[in-house]
């Protein structure tokens, strides 16, 4: 109760995380401040805010709480077994179009894993938001995260057959401006496309997730950007058809696919069992 408290913030927040009553959560950490005779959290209305004292007793008790999970879950996997919740945070594209088609034969697999799949369309502070493993798709820039790379899935101009039929065909990069483009409304560096002369597009419609430009392109309103791993049935149908096909540059650091973690966490069974069940089971381009 303690971490769920100082990570997020809230005797509220503490409570929801841990599926538990408030009272029962200000009453745990009353007695262990009365235990110890100190003060280890400052209360206002709003917030809770961990004392020096508080910061530094839970400083010293994270690694120990980590290595006594880490000790009994080694336990058990040495009996062939991985047991727990599993949080894992990714977009809603790769949920939509990977993970949840992967279900299925996880659960078989390790049916004492409880899964958590959390939609996010922005990268998150892992310990902030409790989640044990994100789907980070592009570079990576957080030096606090361990990573494993699980391939990558290229990218594609795609616009489906009504729209290039009326709005015609583009045999060049320097065409696009003619075009009606879609892309995101933040962060703006998706708007970037990797051609040998990069453009900085201004989109037409715009949107926060890929999974929405994903039906706007399918439903005739521009040409998008889009990576492999959502949209192979539709290139397959001929719903969506590839536009200034190798004009790209290919391979390029925003097709990286990877499973972070925590650096200061030691890699539970959970995460590991999934992040190798992701590299056999992955269909990417």
């Amino acid at each position: 109760m303690l971490l769920a408290l100082y990570d997020s913030g809230s005797f509220s927040a503490a409570a929801r995380l841990l599926d538990c009553p408030v009272a029962k959560v200000s009453r745990a950490v009353q007695r262990l401040e009365q235990e110890l005779a100190v003060t280890l959290f400052n209360r206002t209305t709003r917030r809770v805010e961990a004392t020096e004292e508080g910061r530094l007793f839970i400083n010293q008790l994270r690694p120990a709480l980590q290595q006594l999970a880490l000790a009994e879950e080694q336990l058990r996997l040495s009996r062939g077994t991985a047991v727990g919740l599993l949080r894992v945070d990714a977009a809603s594209p790769f949920i939509l179009h990977q993970l949840v088609g992967l279900v299925g034969e996880f659960q078989r697999q390790y049916p004492r894993v409880k899964l958590e799949l959390i939609s996010s369309e922005n990268f998150i502070d892992l310990i902030e938001k409790r989640t044990d493993v994100a789907i980070r798709i592009g570079a990576l820039q957080d030096s606090n995260l361990h990573a494993t790379k699980l391939g990558k899935s290229p990218l594609r101009l795609l616009a489906s057959k009504s729209y290039l039929q009326q709005y015609g065909v583009p045999a060049q990069s320097s065409d696009l401006v003619k075009h009606r483009l879609l892309g995101f409304n933040e962060p703006s560096k998706l708007n970037h496309w990797h051609f040998p002369d990069p453009i900085h597009i201004q989109p037409f419609i715009s949107a926060s997730s890929g999974e929405t430009l994903l039906q706007l392109c399918r439903l005739g309103h521009g040409i998008a950007l889009l990576s492999d791993f959502m949209t192979q049935d539709l290139r397959q149908s001929g719903a969506l058809i590839e536009v200034l096909p190798g004009q790209l540059q290919s391979p390029h650091p925003r097709e990286d696919i990877h499973a972070v973690y925590y650096r200061n966490t030691a890699l539970s069974g959970r995460i590991n069992v999934f992040i190798r069940f992701l590299q056999q089971h992955l269909q990417l381009s």
